[in-house]
């Protein structure tokens, strides 16, 4: 099933978070209105957003809150992104200039804050205490997630459990976060709950580790952002980890100065020992693995059309090729 079709099973919904998003973004203070929208109708996948909604439509739920639910989980996202490609110095995402390349680091990071606080201001509206505690804590786990990635960083002696930790704070966590959300909103037992979370994680961490092997393989005009940007910028992810552990003295040399000093000197060869040495296809396997896990964490919902969506979106995340 294409994520067209994924999307298709909740086509309503996902109309209505657009225009609850289109609403909720306007601003008296015009920058904010055009910063605000450039990013978030600069296409992307809406992952999380669909998340929200399959998860809440296979526990049953017919309300509408679902789909404010679904708008503030894309609001963190796009506010997370924002301040993301200002530490990251990125000029480039989905294709296009990145807000900080068109409108500075100052503008973006600013308007990253009202993305934030226009989110919570959603959720008091929404009037769900479990609701707003789940999203308090995995906006704080972001926070703490973007400051690791910045302290391993340059770092070639950071371990695969180091990265993992990385991973889960910075990006599973808003999945977790959104599949949960969509149980809590029907009142679904605790087991369902636990179920939904779970499944979150784990295609939260299979989608990050799709990305990661993507920055070494990947056609840069289908992936939409520069070849080779997480080396440049010394992130050790775990193709780089697992090549580097499995290296000779010289590719482990290689790949240990292009993480302490970034740069893109020697992509291309560093491109081909990361391949050559299994990196991308260890990668592809941990993924599969966690997707396998989110697959197998949905088996206490009931046999709905929108838990075959959640399925076919577990199997997306480690199929896709951009």
């Amino acid at each position: 099933m294409t994520i067209e079709k994924i999307r298709g099973l909740v086509k309503a919904d996902f109309e209505a978070v657009d225009r609850v998003v289109t609403e909720r973004l306007h601003s008296p203070v015009a920058l904010v209105d055009q910063v605000a929208s450039y990013i978030v109708h600069s296409g992307g996948k809406r992952l999380r957003p669909l998340l929200v909604l399959l998860a809440a439509r296979a526990c049953g739920h017919d309300g509408g809150r679902r789909v404010e639910a679904a708008a503030i989980i894309e609001f963190i996202h796009t506010a997370t992104l924002l301040h993301d490609d200002v530490v990251d110095d990125s000029s480039m995402r989905r294709g296009r200039e990145t807000a900080n390349e068109v409108f500075g680091n100052a503008t973006s990071v600013l308007v990253g804050d009202f993305l934030y606080s226009r989110a919570f201001q959603m959720m008091v509206k929404l009037d769900r205490m479990p609701v707003m505690k789940i999203l308090a804590d995995a906006t704080n786990a972001i926070a703490e997630g973007e400051v690791l990635q910045l302290m391993t960083a340059r770092d070639p002696t950071t371990t695969e459990d180091r990265y993992f930790d990385v991973i889960h704070r910075k990006t599973a966590r808003l999945f977790e976060a959104g599949a949960q959300i969509g149980a809590v909103l029907c009142d679904a037992s605790p087991d369902v709950e636990r179920a939904l979370a779970s499944y979150g994680r784990h295609i939260g961490t299979a989608f990050q580790l799709i990305d990661d092997a993507l920055d070494y393989q990947a056609d840069e005009s289908r992936i939409g952002k520069h070849l080779g940007d997480d080396l440049a910028e010394g992130k050790p992810t775990l193709p780089l980890i697992h090549a580097l552990q499995r290296g000779d003295a010289q590719q482990q040399s290689m790949i240990r100065d292009a993480i302490e000093h970034g740069g893109l000197e020697r992509l291309e060869e560093i491109t081909r020992a990361v391949a050559s040495l299994g990196g991308l296809a260890y990668t592809a396997r941990r993924a599969q693995g966690e997707a396998d896990l989110a697959l197998a964490a949905l088996s206490p919902l009931p046999e709905t059309v929108f838990k075959e969506g959640l399925s076919e979106l577990a199997r997306f995340a480690v199929a896709r090729k951009n």
